[in-house]
Order: structure tokens, then sequence, then C-alpha cells
């Protein structure tokens, strides 16, 4: 006989905490789904800013309605609501503005919350939210959203620089290999490190924002990577040198269609969620080409 509802524990309650930038969003909004399809009580907390973007141009609110306690939380990004939020307005503001003012206010919104969380998955790039769910006692795992193989050359930034092999000279050739990253010492190149390891001063204060951030990911009770053990293997086994417990569970975005496909027989139900207008003025253009003759 079927046990009665109300002695079952009730489902475990997830706070998923992106930085406020679109590419964190898609897959962090992704994973909340999927563990909603899981049975998880998720609450999305996003910046006002994207919020409001998110309701004016998508249909998020229906669309996650289907998913008993999905709910919409969201926080100051600690800008003004004019401010134009291009270039590397992250970066920028991120130590002096943003993380001070959301730090005291993801603080409140964990204290009142209702249910309490029994977890946060916050963005890897949030060292804050390990300080927080510390003070508070709520486990916290990070979800870096890219690739393992850059996450660990942003631990490795460093030992790069101590190896005397950054920065990079302006007449030099990006050919040449960078050697004191674990595991990718044969194929690392000047060319393959991002933009701002070309700053030529590595006190570079984004320089030294990254790493200090994707180090502090590693004190996290575990990491999220959107990857797979047969992809990524050999990266992941040097990033469990430093955190043991990964889960390695991508892509993301084609788990999400597998189980919604089960789900709802659709493996497209799901809702556009850029912060932009669309344009769609190539559509007549290419509804008056023939048959495989574009490449995208």
């Amino acid at each position: 006989m079927d046990k009665d509802r109300s002695s079952q524990a009730p489902p475990p309650h997830v706070l998923v905490f992106p930085i406020p930038l679109q590419g964190h969003i898609n897959s962090m909004i992704k994973l909340s789904e999927l563990l909603a399809l899981a049975g998880f009580r998720i609450t999305f907390l996003n910046s006002d800013h994207n919020h409001e973007r998110l309701v004016k141009l998508t249909d998020m609110p229906t669309h996650f309605a289907r998913y008993q306690g999905f709910e919409f939380k969201t926080i100051t990004d600690g800008l003004p609501p004019d401010h134009p939020r291009t270039g590397n307005w992250f970066m920028e503001n991120y130590v002096e503005v943003i993380e001070p003012k959301t730090k005291q206010n993801l603080r409140e919104i964990l204290l009142n919350i209702s249910p309490p969380v029994d977890c946060v998955i916050g963005d890897g790039f949030l060292g804050f939210v390990l300080d927080v769910g510390k003070d508070l006692g709520i486990p916290v795992i990070c979800f870096r959203t890219s690739s393992p193989h850059g996450f660990w050359v942003y631990h490795s930034i460093p030992d790069i620089i101590q190896a005397g092999e950054l920065p990079i000279k302006g007449s030099e050739d990006m050919d040449r290999l960078i050697t004191t990253v674990p595991g990718m010492e044969t194929y690392l190149r000047c060319r393959d490190l991002p933009s701002f390891c070309r700053a030529p001063d590595m006190e570079d204060p984004i320089v030294k924002l990254v790493f200090k951030e994707t180090r502090r990911s590693t004190q996290a009770d575990a990491l999220i990577l959107n990857t797979t053990e047969e992809l990524d293997g050999p990266i992941l086994s040097q990033i469990r040198t430093k955190c043991r417990n990964i889960y390695a569970l991508g892509p993301i975005h084609a788990q999400l269609n597998t189980r919604l496909k089960a789900k709802h027989r659709d493996p497209h139900d799901h809702f556009s969620n850029t912060l932009w207008k669309e344009d769609e003025s190539c559509i007549s253009w290419l509804d008056q080409q023939s048959n495989r003759s574009v490449i995208y």
C-alpha cells in the first residue's frame, strides 16, 4: 500500500545563482530544469535587470509553471538601472560594486527563504557564495560554465606566470607552447589562451580576478562541469587533484532535450532564454534559398 504523501520527505530545495551574463544564464537555467524534471524544488536567482528582460522577451513564466515549486527570485547586480552593461562591465565592477552588495543581499535571501534551501548551486565565478554558505551552514556546489580545459588553464595562471611563460610579449610567436599546465603540456599554445592573458602586465586586475575566483571554486563541496568523462576524462583527472567531488553532467542541453522528449514527447519543448530581442530579418531571405545551399 502506498504511503501517505504527507509522510514522505519533501523534495530537496536548491537555489541556483548564475552571474548576470547571457552565457552563464543559458546553461544554469537548463541545469535548473534538469533538476526540476528530477523532482527537485528550484529557486532560480537572477539579477533584477536580467529577470525583467527575460519576462519581457520570453515565455519563461509559462514554461516553468509546469514544475511544482519552481520559483524565480531576483537580486540586485549593484548597478543603477541606466548602466549600459556592455563590454567588460561585470569584470570592471565586480570587486568594488557587485560582490559587496550582492553578498549581503544573498545572505538575507537565504536567511528568509521558505522552505529553507538544502543546497546552493552557485556560478563558479561567484566565490562569495562560498563565504555565505559556510557562514549559514549551507552546502555550496560551484557550476563552472566554461569548458574543463578552460577552467584548468584559469586555475594554472599563477603557475604559468611563475614559470615565466606569461606575459606574452607583443612580437612573440603565438604558436609557442605553454608547458606548465598539467595534462596540456604538448598542445596548449599562446594563441589558445584567453584574451586577458595577453595583457602586458600580469598584475592586471582582470587576470588576478579570474585565477582568484577559479581557485576559490575548488573550495566548494563539489564542482559541476558541463562535459562528460568520455570527452574530458584526462583533464577531469587533473582537476580532481584539487577538488575530488566533480559531477560531469554534460552536455546539459542534450541531456535536457532527451528528458523533455521522454516526458513531453517533444525534444524542442523549451523556451528561448535570450536577453535580447531576436532578429528574424534573415528568415525571409533564407526561405528563398534552395535546400542545403546555406552554411551557418
